[in-house]
């Protein structure tokens, strides 16, 4: 049964708009039952994990937590719950990442304290909660109703609802909160606050990690082992790191989703970092990456020098004009077509920019793969 409080409340929470993705470790998925107990649950639940073995908890956060029950450990599965949660709903507005990690009475005695630290992300903070229980003065169940109702309170805090459901907490129980801002870096790009966001191997995301200096741009549908090889060849040359770019826009095509960015940032998941851009033509990445190489492919520096793309060739000195003013230049691999390898001196370049184009040998690099004959592959299996 389900106190007539708890069901209200839970009845705001189902008609509030918003959609979560929950994370357990310890307790609190007593939470899960309440919420499904009172009909309207597929409105807002997408999707809950109980990470019961300490493994899956890795798995989920990257790493093997230094603490367990931890404000550390409560924020990095909330961070991890939230980006699902806009992953599985394409990026709706609301959504909400809920962390709740702890440890409660159980069939041996533990030494340390019982109790949890519960995290809710949404787009722009992270509130955080924290208690202590005193041992011994509840059972299981009391403790991991204690827990659930917080983390209740917690989802309804952060979601604007007005739900306060009582935790009946003894004199020296302490309930914790503090908010903590963590803006969202995609929804940041997406939203156009930001031009260009970095996500390392491990998923973390920065808008504010060191310029790149040099990029190896591409949709990445798929990644695969010749991107990978061109990256590591070109960085050899060019004797610093080459970091896969992602643009989230497209001159002749729809933007990303964040579905889609999520899915495509999976390919690079532990393998490389990638750059994530509002810059789809060249001309703008050259503003925002000054002095980085580009590396291209032959046909895609084919395309680039090609004046009818920039309304003749009036356009065409104009926009390379302007790459040249940041510094920029680009290196660029050979293809084989119709049996011969060619090279960026087969490529019909204006003298006055052919000082911008690099050749990356072909004793350097040669994969002869393409993603369209990968997905063309893919497709026909």
């Amino acid at each position: 049964m389900i106190d007539t409080q708890t069901h209200e409340g839970i009845e705001r929470i189902h008609d509030a708009s918003i959609k979560i993705v929950l994370e357990f470790a310890g307790a609190g998925s007593l939470a899960l039952f309440w919420l499904h107990s009172v009909p309207g649950s597929s409105r807002t639940v997408l999707e809950a994990t109980d990470r019961y073995a300490s493994e899956s908890l890795a798995e989920l956060i990257g790493e093997v937590p230094e603490k367990y029950v931890s404000p550390e450990t409560a924020r990095a599965m909330a961070a991890r719950a939230y980006r699902r949660a806009m992953r599985l709903s394409r990026g709706a507005q609301r959504c909400l990442g809920i962390g709740c990690t702890a440890t409660i009475a159980t069939d041996r005695t533990k030494r340390g304290d019982h109790g949890c630290w519960i995290a809710v992300q949404d787009r722009n903070q992270v509130h955080l909660y924290g208690l202590v229980l005193q041992k011994g003065t509840r059972d299981r169940f009391g403790e991991e109703s204690v827990v659930s109702r917080l983390l209740l309170n917690a989802l309804a805090q952060a979601g604007g609802i007005n739900i306060d459901l009582p935790l009946s907490l003894h004199a020296d129980e302490h309930l914790e909160h503090q908010i903590i801002s963590a803006v969202d870096p995609i929804a940041r790009l997406l939203d156009g606050n930001a031009e260009y966001v970095v996500v390392a191997p491990d998923g973390s995301i920065s808008d504010d990690a060191p310029q790149p200096q040099a990029l190896l741009s591409g949709s990445f549908n798929p990644l695969h082992a010749g991107h990978e090889r061109l990256a590591q060849a070109a960085s050899l040359v060019l004797g610093r790191p080459v970091l896969f770019e992602l643009p989230i826009l497209n001159a002749d095509k729809p933007p990303l989703d964040y579905t889609t960015i999520e899915r495509r940032l999976d390919q690079f998941a532990f393998r490389a970092p990638v750059v994530l851009s509002r810059a789809p033509l060249f001309v703008e990445k050259a503003r925002v990456f000054p002095g980085c190489t580009f590396v291209l492919g032959y046909d895609t520096a084919a395309r680039l020098i090609e004046s009818h793309y920039y309304g003749g060739s009036e356009g065409r000195d104009a926009a390379f004009a302007a790459i040249r003013a940041t510094g920029c230049r680009f290196l660029v691999a050979g293809r084989l077509r119709d049996g011969t390898f060619l090279t960026v001196g087969d490529l019909p370049i204006p003298a006055s920019i052919a000082d911008l184009f690099l050749e990356l040998p072909e004793e350097v690099f040669r994969v002869d793969l393409s993603s369209t004959a990968i997905r063309a592959a893919h497709n026909a299996a």
